[in-house]
């Protein structure tokens, strides 16, 4: 972290191990591509979120320097915050503020006892938007997420939305009109230009938030799975999707 010349709190294995009672599976709030999120409780009462990354994966040590080097100076209501990180003991660990009511993804495919009226809806749809704008043109350092997605919205307990998992983000340069880079992200919410050229730029994320309030106000996943191989995408289907189907 030196090296890149990385600013951020490092948290000791032993404060982390304590604050989630020795990574107890029942502090375990869910498991991605790069590892697992426990919830944990700091020796001051903090509530934390704990990013545990296996630092055998190349594709993990890259995205777990990107994201520090991403987020640690930003600051906005619509971003999840990150506290810290912590490498020891052969482990990579990113540390964020704790999101309540888990992940967009969770509350609207999930088995979740949240009910999102329509208010409540429209109030996340501004919230990634704003969390957006920021990222693109308020923030000091100008970014494309590269990932927008209802997995990577978090909700507090308020059900504010929060944009998380900075990974796979990319710095944008005014200078520039778009990125050639290598493609990553996840199939259904890539732009067309992105997905088949590798062409980058901030409409790449406006598009994929365009998935994901059509996620939002359907109540249904844009990629799912019709039989053994086909797949049916919500943007295909969406003059079919009728208001009735949108879960009260």
């Amino acid at each position: 972290l030196r090296a890149q010349g990385l600013q951020t709190v490092c948290f000791t294995w032993r404060q982390l191990e304590a604050a989630t009672n020795n990574f107890d599976q029942a502090n375990k709030l869910g498991e991605g591509g790069f590892g697992s999120v426990f919830r944990g409780e700091l020796s001051d009462g903090t509530i934390i979120a704990v990013k545990q990354l296996s630092s055998k994966s190349c594709q993990g040590n890259r995205e777990f320097v990107n994201e520090i080097g991403m987020i640690s100076g930003l600051n906005h209501p619509n971003l999840v915050k990150l506290y810290g990180c912590c490498v020891e003991k052969n482990q990579l660990m990113l540390v964020y503020e704790y999101m309540e009511n888990n992940s967009l993804a969770l509350a609207l495919f999930g088995k979740s006892s949240l009910k999102l009226q329509w208010e409540v809806r429209q109030n996340i749809c501004v919230g990634i938007a704003r969390g957006l704008e920021f990222l693109h043109e308020g923030s000091m350092i100008r970014m494309v997420h590269r990932d927008i997605k209802t997995s990577n919205v978090l909700l507090d307990a308020d059900l504010n939305a929060k944009i998380s998992d900075f990974g796979l983000a990319r710095l944008h340069e005014e200078e520039h009109t778009h990125i050639s880079t290598k493609i990553a992200g996840t199939v259904g919410y890539m732009a067309p230009e992105y997905a088949l050229w590798g062409h980058l730029t901030e409409k790449a994320d406006v598009f994929s938030f365009g998935v994901v309030a059509m996620e939002i106000v359907s109540g249904k996943s844009n990629m799912k799975r019709k039989g053994s191989d086909d797949h049916v995408s919500l943007i295909n289907t969406t003059g079919n999707v009728g208001i009735n189907s949108v879960v009260a």
